[in-house]
């Protein structure tokens, strides 16, 4: 417990100096797939393949894909790439100190990154995740060459790239408070990535549902119980005011 609640303390630091940085574009909505066990096995598939080469995420075991309707043969087989026991965390390979040297500080743990990023923020941590994974952009002066609109200089590459392809913001020029200023209008395609938009889209989407899911896979039970709970508290009031009603009418 007490490790838990360490690694919650260090991801919301790592947050709010993400939020310090300041975001120079508004956040996009992202989708609500907890629920949806397709959408959660192919996020899972992205993680293991794309954030866990870096990234830990080292308060969930790989058995707990059972959760999302994976077989302990599928996880073995397609998901526990770092370990040969699906009981393990998801830890990387990747040395402490070999991380430090490439990136400047280790990668955070990203179990719960969805929920860290909205208690520092302020905002939806799914739509933050949602929004920088899709906004990452070619920029010569930055030292990984890539940088981010919803985290400036950002020191991680864009994980996904070959699938995103490559992109330049395209910015429309308006006047504010006597000043003209530059406002993101879109994106422009450089090169194309192995997916279409909507494609890319859709998985990140998915991708950020499985690590909203990670970082509370109880959330969808609870919520479900608190809606069973409330009805019936609803009802038992009717059931108590009427009882009460009772009780008391011969009583002048």
């Amino acid at each position: 417990m007490k490790k838990m609640i360490l690694s919650f303390v260090l991801a919301s630091a790592m947050s709010g100096a993400a939020w310090a940085a300041g975001a120079s574009i508004p956040m996009e909505k992202a989708p609500q797939r907890t629920n949806d066990m397709s959408a959660l096995q192919n996020g899972a598939k992205l993680f293991v393949n794309y954030c866990l080469n870096c990234h830990a995420a080292s308060f969930m075991r790989f058995n707990r894909l059972r959760d999302i309707g994976l077989t302990d043969k599928q996880i073995a087989e397609n998901l526990a790439f770092t370990t040969d026991k699906i009981g393990d965390t998801m830890r990387v390979a990747m040395d402490p100190k070999d991380a430090k040297e490439f990136f400047g500080k280790n990668p955070p743990d990203l179990t719960l990154v969805a929920r860290s990023r909205a208690a520092i923020g302020g905002h939806s941590g799914p739509d933050y995740l949602y929004t920088f994974l899709r906004t990452y952009y070619r920029d010569p002066g930055t030292p990984t060459g890539w940088n981010n609109k919803a985290y400036p200089a950002v020191a991680m590459p864009n994980p996904l790239w070959e699938l995103q392809g490559e992109q330049r913001p395209v910015y429309d020029k308006v006047q504010s408070k006597g000043q003209e200023i530059e406002v993101l209008r879109g994106w422009e395609s450089v090169s194309p990535g192995t997916m279409s938009t909507a494609e890319f889209d859709q998985n990140v989407g998915d991708l950020v549902a499985f690590m909203q899911w990670m970082s509370e896979p109880q959330q969808n039970t609870r919520v479900r119980i608190g809606v069973w709970v409330m009805l019936f508290l609803a009802a038992f009031t009717v059931v108590a005011w009427r009882l009460n009603a009772a009780f008391w009418k011969d009583i002048k």
